[in-house]
């Protein structure tokens, strides 16, 4: 299962669920857990913010070798599970590529859907999504420009939600089939662009 995860930056939030989704998989061998992060606003080529690097080690995580990016309808293609950290973002996320919605959600929706109706798969949650009603809102804050408490209770938060998301699906999921619902087959080794662009490309036709 490969995870997105987006932030406004690429320097704080995103990269603390990055990195702790990376030391989640060594210390559970899962190997076929992988991640990346990317922000909407990324400040690119900036490493990971000092606070959120001291966070991201308390964690039990490695917060070095990392450059922020811009986050690419092709990063949004090939993952299996987005997980946003505002509703914003989200949105702007499913925005950016055809088909995402029912793998984009909030850290915290998510979080939320898997634990109340025991979902085990990205599908699975999809199916639930609809059927449970928004309490409150689903937020992580930016906590860019506060204190080093402030990053610590993000950093907190940030595990408590994603920890036990990931080891509920990450044992059970499936790779993606690599064709839409129109039956569009997009064969491994072949050249082409990002698929949100193709796909747009058709439905503009």
């Amino acid at each position: 299962m490969h995870v997105l995860f987006v932030c406004n930056g690429n320097v704080c939030r995103s990269v603390i669920a990055e990195r702790l989704t990376r030391a989640l998989a060594v210390e559970h061998a899962l190997p076929h857990l992988t991640t990346e992060s990317a922000g909407t606003r990324a400040l690119v080529g900036f490493p990971v913010e000092p606070l959120a690097a001291q966070t991201i080690a308390g964690l039990g995580a490695d917060p070095g070798n990392f450059r922020a990016r811009r986050l690419k309808p092709d990063m949004i293609d090939k993952a299996d599970l987005v997980l946003a950290m505002t509703e914003q973002i989200r949105d702007q996320a499913i925005d950016m590529a055809f088909g995402a919605g029912s793998r984009t959600y909030t850290l915290l929706e998510a979080h939320r859907i898997a634990h109340v109706t025991g979902a085990r798969t990205v599908a699975e949650l999809h199916t639930a999504r609809n059927d449970l009603s928004l309490v409150g809102r689903e937020n992580i804050a930016d906590p860019v420009g506060l204190s080093p408490q402030a990053f610590c209770e993000v950093g907190d938060r940030i595990a408590e939600a994603l920890v036990p998301l990931l080891l509920a699906l990450a044992p059970n999921e499936q790779p993606r089939p690599q064709d839409d619902e129109r039956g569009l087959v997009i064969r491994p080794g072949m050249s082409r662009p990002p698929l949100a662009t193709f796909l747009a490309a058709q439905r503009a036709r």
